[in-house]
């Protein structure tokens, strides 16, 4: 019986150890030190000085003035956020409108990538140009511009009035339709783009085999098309949900003054009410409602990954 030949362990080198920490050290510095920062404020206490919150910890004032200010830390201003229903009605709304921005951009950025990913080869790099086109423009700008679009006297009242489809101007500005315009006409191309990648790398000869065996194209489409593109689906739906939710230029300037917005409640205490910990605390919030639900996906899909394997 001849022996089994087993494979030495690999050997990694200084280089190879600091390639696999750099993602590390890289979330480490500009990601977890910013969040320890911005948590511990939030934990602090709201004080007219410069910075606007105590305690601060100076290390030159030793261990006994390190652990004192530790000790005033508190959760106060969570507790501040449940009592308030401003905040968490500022955090549903928030969800409640990138959710369905998430989910129109999908339903308008799904055809653009099929269609992107079904056209001649030699068409395809004009056509992905024109769907980043948008971004060498100032995002600012071209928020701004929607505001000439969408206003009573705009070029779309202008445009339904002169072909006799409306009789009075509509009233979109300043509402949370011209918020969904906004979110929409921003991130479609951050929808568009990994969809066409899942598409544009679909095997062709399945849609083929399946009319081969009477597979009408509509079902083909669902059965296969769509699933195989699922990891696209997923991936620009994060994408766009995730700014969705904390976006504050376009609510500010599309949405009216009833619009909810975490990201507009955000600004006003940290820039106008100057409240750095209750600002602090709604930024961890918001940062929790985000990260553990795509923390728990990944877990789900690598279960699933498992049990597959």
């Amino acid at each position: 019986m001849a022996e089994e030949h087993v494979a030495p362990p690999v050997r990694r080198g200084l280089g190879g150890w600091l390639l696999i920490a750099m993602p590390y050290i890289w979330l480490l510095i500009f990601f977890l030190a910013p969040f320890l920062i911005v948590f511990k404020i939030s934990l602090s206490q709201v004080a007219i000085a410069i910075p606007p919150y105590v305690p601060t910890f100076d290390l030159s004032e030793g261990w006994q003035a390190f652990t004192d200010g530790l000790g005033e830390l508190s959760l106060e201003n969570y507790v501040w956020l449940t009592e308030d229903a401003l905040y968490w009605k500022s955090y549903l709304s928030s969800v409640t409108i990138a959710a369905v921005s998430t989910f129109l951009t999908l339903l308008i950025g799904y055809p653009i990538a099929y269609g992107m990913a079904r056209a001649p080869q030699s068409l395809r790099p004009t056509l992905l140009m024109l769907v980043i086109l948008p971004f060498w423009t100032s995002f600012l700008i071209r928020v701004y511009a929607w505001i000439g679009i969408l206003k009573n006297e705009g070029l779309l009242n202008q445009l339904l009035l002169s072909l006799g489809l409306i009789n009075e101007p509509l009233v979109i500005l300043n509402t949370n339709i011209a918020v969904y315009i906004g979110i929409v006409y921003s991130y479609l191309p951050f929808l568009v783009l990994p969809l066409y990648a899942s598409l544009e790398r679909l095997d062709g000869s399945l849609l083929e085999a399946a009319e081969d065996l009477g597979c009408p194209p509509w079902k083909a489409f669902w059965k296969i098309t769509v699933p195989l593109s699922l990891p696209g689906i997923i991936a620009g739906c994060f994408l766009v949900f995730i700014p969705a939710v904390g976006e504050f230029v376009i609510p500010d300037l599309l949405g009216g003054s009833n619009t909810l917005m975490i990201g507009k409640t955000l600004w006003v205490e940290f820039f106008n009410n100057r409240d750095w910990p209750v600002s602090s605390a709604v930024a961890v919030i918001l940062l929790l409602i985000l990260v553990i639900p795509i923390v728990l996906f990944q877990n789900q899909q690598q279960k699933m990954s498992e049990k597959e394997g």
